[in-house]
């Protein structure tokens, strides 16, 4: 009776799909599901799935598959996106007076149809009276974060699904700070584009378009070549062997330059993979994390001797790195090991200049490494921990201006960000950064591993891992819903042998001991995520993803570290805890 009923109720939302003003082939191929649905099992979980619900506002924006549908990426929802957009930005800001329009830049990556999704937001956008300035072909996402801030506009808005398969798309909004959309301004934001329906008409014009050109590429990489730490760097340039693959994505055509104008000459690139393609034909996954997406970059590495190997995703705000292993080999790093390089780089460095002479911060998010935390108070700054998402580390930047200095963030899924010109995790500073940092050490004869252990024997070793399982449709998310329902209501007492000593319940937002006593109260907002912290100070996270169809398993283990024996032998057995976990929580295997 349920799915009868939801089946009528999806009916009746799709069929205005079937009309004016959407194209022939939407109209064609909802009509094609409505059609059939009663007959076809397949035509009705299609046409369920993509009208069952709206997609919403995740820790990254809009995101979904492409496809006709309410619960799907394509010109309506792009075009009904962007009209809330522009009610909402008129209600926050006011009418701007005419002869002096809002701002609004847009930028887009390589992805199929992304620079159509882009030039229909700039259409709309100029149609309710605000100056659209486009980017003309792909861009980064953190460059468009830069630009908003640039520009002194209202808004910003890139047409991008980051790391997800080619059958995604999505749309990010960044307020005028140039961070994404936080709360309460992402539920009023939702609910301006709810309050519009598939009929609605929604206007487009051309008059306020304004293209960004090539001078906005140059202020941008001039922007990031400020950031140089090395003074030997600066002086000599390096001619350090580095590979870099940008995954046909946005990278390709923004990495390589920046890297250039940080003084660096030997500079090799994948080429099969430096041309944009929203097919992302050499690559099962254009995601960075996943250790394929750099076997062809590895490889690479191996002929020309390089000292480093980095890869970035489609719109480039994620990175990740492969470095030798000593042994003629390359191993990959994770993304909580590049975070504690790269924060003790930038740190170091800061404090030798006198710039963390005033009260400074780092941030992270609390499925992040403690080995962030560690790190800050060695250097004397403070940490400020955010729920997943770097919006909300953009968001803690924001909070903290005037009374404290934000120097350097990162988060576990390979984002990170050093200074505030940019407010998202920014791949393509953080390749010149890291190319830096393996220049440095290749001038003492030392490599990133080596740094690595430095570090574990100076504050503990720590290791993590992540399962995430995916769970597709309506009845994938249910899934999701009963087991973080069961973390909930049954948390484990005992995980891997180690007793369980508190649980941390960011929707209630309490931490609570095994016994159901409030122990303290959580500073971060409200989010559904659970994680529990044992009597040897691991941490296992659970929460679903923001932007994906998959639950997020996380484990982080520690144990303190002398030197003694081979760094090596450390992290297999902290590798060998971090799997203990994952069986006990029931998700090793998946």
């Amino acid at each position: 009776m349920e799915d009868h009923s939801l089946l009528n109720d999806v009916r009746a939302k799709a069929e205005a799909w079937t009309q004016a003003p959407h194209d022939d082939e939407t109209r064609t191929t909802v009509r094609c599901w409505l059609d059939t649905c009663e007959q076809d099992e397949e035509a009705r979980e299609a046409l369920i799935d993509a009208f069952y619900t709206d997609l919403s506002f995740g820790t990254g924006g809009l995101r979904g598959k492409m496809g006709p549908g309410t619960n799907r990426i394509n010109a309506t929802t792009i075009a009904n996106a962007t009209q809330g957009l522009a009610n909402h930005l008129k209600k926050v800001h006011g009418e701007a007076p005419a002869d002096t329009p809002w701002r609004v830049a847009v930028a887009c990556d390589s992805r199929h149809r992304s620079q159509e999704f882009a030039q229909i937001t700039a259409e709309v956008l100029s149609a309710n009276g605000f100056e659209a300035w486009i980017y003309p072909e792909l861009r980064p996402t953190p460059q468009l974060s830069w630009t908003v801030r640039e520009l002194g506009a209202v808004g910003g808005v890139v047409v991008t699904a980051s790391h997800n398969p080619s059958i995604y798309n999505g749309y990010k909004v960044y307020a005028s700070d140039g961070g994404q959309v936080v709360a309460p301004e992402d539920a009023q934001l939702v609910a301006e584009v709810r309050a519009l329906d598939a009929t609605t008409v929604v206007p487009r014009s051309q008059d306020r378009i304004r293209v960004l050109d090539a001078s906005w590429d140059e202020r941008f990489r001039s922007m990031l070549a400020g950031f140089r730490l090395s003074p030997h760097l600066v002086a000599h340039g390096s001619d350090l062997p580095v590979v870099y693959t940008g995954l046909h994505g946005t990278g390709a055509i923004a990495v390589p330059p920046a890297l250039k104008e940080f003084g660096f000459r030997n500079v090799h690139e994948v080429a099969s993979q430096a041309i944009p393609d929203g097919d992302f034909p050499t690559v099962a996954s254009p995601n960075p994390e996943e250790g394929p997406a750099l076997a062809e970059a590895v490889a690479l590495a191996k002929e020309v001797g390089a000292s480093l190997v980095m890869g970035t995703d489609p719109d480039s705000d994620r990175v990740g790195l492969a470095v030798p292993d000593g042994k003629g080999d390359f191993v990959l790093l994770n993304g909580n090991e590049t975070a504690a390089l790269l924060t003790d780089h930038v740190l170091s460095k800061w404090q030798e200049s006198g710039k963390l002479d005033r009260p400074s911060f780092v941030a992270k998010t609390v499925v992040t490494t403690n080995l962030l935390v560690d790190l800050a108070e060695h250097y004397g700054v403070e940490v400020k921990e955010t729920l997943t998402g770097f919006k909300f580390i953009a968001e803690a930047i924001r909070k903290a201006e005037g009374t404290l200095q934000y120097v350097v963030g990162g988060e576990e899924s390979y984002g990170y960000l050093v200074g505030d010109q940019v407010r998202d995790k920014d791949a393509v500073q953080s390749c010149c950064l890291l190319a830096e940092l393996a220049h440095e050490l290749a001038q003492k004869g030392e490599r990133m591993l080596d740094r690595l252990a430095a570090l574990h024997r100076r504050h503990g070793a720590y290791k993590e891992g992540l399962v995430s399982l995916v769970k597709e449709g309506r009845e994938g998310k249910a899934q999701i819903d009963a087991m973080m329902v069961s973390f909930r209501t049954s948390p484990p007492a005992e995980l891997a042998g180690e007793r369980v000593v508190e649980i941390l319940d960011f929707q209630s937002r309490e931490a609570r001991s095994p016994e159901g006593d409030v122990l303290r109260f959580l500073s971060q907002a409200s989010s559904n995520v659970m994680q529990f912290v044992t009597e040897a100070g691991s941490r296992i996270t659970v929460r679903p993803s923001g932007t994906e169809p998959k639950i997020k398993c996380y484990a982080s283990v520690r144990e303190d570290w002398d030197g003694e024996g081979p760094h090596d032998a450390v992290i297999a057995r902290l590798q060998t805890r971090v799997e203990a976990h994952f069986r006990a929580l029931g998700v090793q295997g998946h």
